[in-house]
């Protein structure tokens, strides 16, 4: 109940900082001249808010998206604000993991420095669907095709961060969603991915953000295994109307998101915790955590247990190298 009322008030916790605080507020003193950022769903909502926000404060600004108009149409307004940004548009489709390799070898081509990757990207299915690779739409989008993201622009990452000096930053976003998924993962992922008999959008999604958050903890042991001057977080952004729910508009969505208007966010203060935690000094060093409302806090107690991450990598290994899922089910064995 008092975190509730903490919420509902807006007062700021350790950081200074709390749910009524916005994207620009927590960025105030940011000098990101030196920066580069890649910021995957950046057309709209909390992605698109997150770019304004990081280009107002100097960022180069890399936007991959599988809508490449309305990607150009997000840089356009980005520079009708700010004119003397640096913005560069790439196609980019996250269910597709031959996508995201063409992505990464084109961005390494440019040759540019990349300090920054914001993973912010997110799908909710109502329909079940299946990608190109034979993984379950929503899993595809939200988690698999961001860990294949990190995985092949880690290098550049770690690079930078020794050439520059600055340390690197991953940031994931998740969804307090994340603690409701129940059951063995990668069996109900085997399960949705074969057909839609067992699939449930709520659950599928809840799946995927238990997937981002396990792999901010499993990523942070590998980091810090390597030495490596790059940390990675995960963030839930907090409840607001985007583009997210664009799959089911009418009156019933209507009407639920009228009566829970004043528990949600509005799309500046949604951003305002990536953008925190991409950019803050005080995290520096800090790495593997999992923050709301722009502090620190606890996920839930599954998202904690580094043997199921370290299973969700390997798993996660064997799909982006064969998509063979079946194997991939069995390379992890849940408690």
């Amino acid at each position: 109940m008092l975190e509730s009322v903490k919420y509902l008030i807006g007062s700021v916790g350790a950081s200074g900082f709390g749910s009524k605080s916005t994207a620009e507020e927590v960025t105030q003193n940011s000098d990101l001249r030196s920066v580069t950022a890649i910021i995957t769903g950046a057309t709209s909502g909390i992605g698109a808010e997150t770019a304004q926000v990081l280009a107002r404060r100097g960022a180069r600004l890399v936007l991959p998206a599988r809508n490449l108009k309305a990607a150009e149409e997000a840089k356009s307004r980005i520079l009708s604000e700010y004119p003397d940004s640096e913005i560069v548009v790439m196609a980019l489709d996250l269910s597709s993991l031959n996508s995201v390799r063409r992505f990464v070898a084109e961005f390494d081509a440019l040759q540019l420095p990349l300090n920054l990757l914001i993973n912010n990207a997110g799908k909710f299915a109502h329909e079940h669907g299946i990608s190109e690779d034979g993984i379950e739409m929503t899993f595809a989008t939200n988690y698999l095709g961001h860990f294949l993201l990190t995985k092949l622009l880690l290098k550049n990452m770690i690079e930078t961060a020794k050439v520059s000096g600055i340390q690197g930053r991953i940031v994931n976003v998740s969804s307090t969603v994340h603690g409701w998924f129940t059951g063995d993962t990668l069996r109900y992922l085997g399960e949705i991915s074969r057909n839609k008999r067992h699939y449930d959008a709520t659950r599928a999604y809840a799946l995927s953000k238990l997937a981002n958050v396990l792999h901010t903890k499993e990523l942070a042991r590998r980091l810090e295994k390597m030495e490596a001057n790059v940390t990675v977080n995960c963030v839930h952004p907090g409840i607001v109307r985007t583009r997210l729910t664009r799959e089911r508009e009418g009156l019933i969505t209507d009407l639920v998101f009228f009566l829970a208007s004043k528990l949600l966010k509005t799309i500046p203060q949604a951003a305002a915790t990536t953008c925190y935690v991409a950019t803050n000094p005080r995290l520096n060093n800090v790495s593997g955590k999992y923050f709301v409302d722009c502090n620190e806090t606890t996920s839930c107690k599954r998202a904690t247990n580094l043997k199921e991450a370290a299973g969700l990598w390997s798993a996660s290994e064997i799909m982006v190298t064969t998509t063979d899922t079946k194997s991939a089910l069995s390379a992890m064995k849940t408690n």
